[in-house]
């Protein structure tokens, strides 16, 4: 990238069933799958110039604390940005994301909502930084 020497290229979830997050994604989300690798091991998720990825958590050579919906969600979140933040939070909840924080109005005029995906992972549904919608 141009004028960086260094950017942020993925955020890679390493979770159970890589084409059920594709799934639960593209439904929960409105996300589209831009490649899913034969293995079905991989998957990106169309997201901008930062990539979303998923990746069977068996790939994965050393030990790890394993996403799951049972126990509490790793101290790291999924940020997607809307312009309507209440509507697609409603959606993520109608297709099964599980109710963690609904939609607020921080000091700083963001609004911010928080649900958990289908692996337990955290996914904040914020509006863009520096406006009040």
């Amino acid at each position: 990238m141009k004028g960086y020497d260094m950017y942020l290229g993925y955020v890679i979830l390493y979770i159970a069933d890589v084409l059920e997050t594709v799934r639960f994604y593209e439904k929960a989300f409105g996300l589209s799958c831009r490649f899913i690798h034969e293995s079905n091991a991989y998957a990106e998720m169309e997201t901008g110039q930062t990539a979303l990825a998923f990746v069977d958590e068996t790939m994965l050579s050393h030990s790890f604390r394993k996403n799951r919906v049972k126990e509490e969600p790793a101290g790291i979140e999924v940020s997607l940005v809307t312009d309507n933040v209440n509507q697609r939070y409603d959606h993520a909840i109608k297709s099964g994301a599980l109710e963690v924080l609904r939609p607020e109005t921080k000091p700083w005029g963001q609004i911010v909502s928080y649900v958990r995906d289908n692996n337990g992972c955290l996914v904040e549904i914020c509006s863009p930084m520096g406006t009040s919608l």
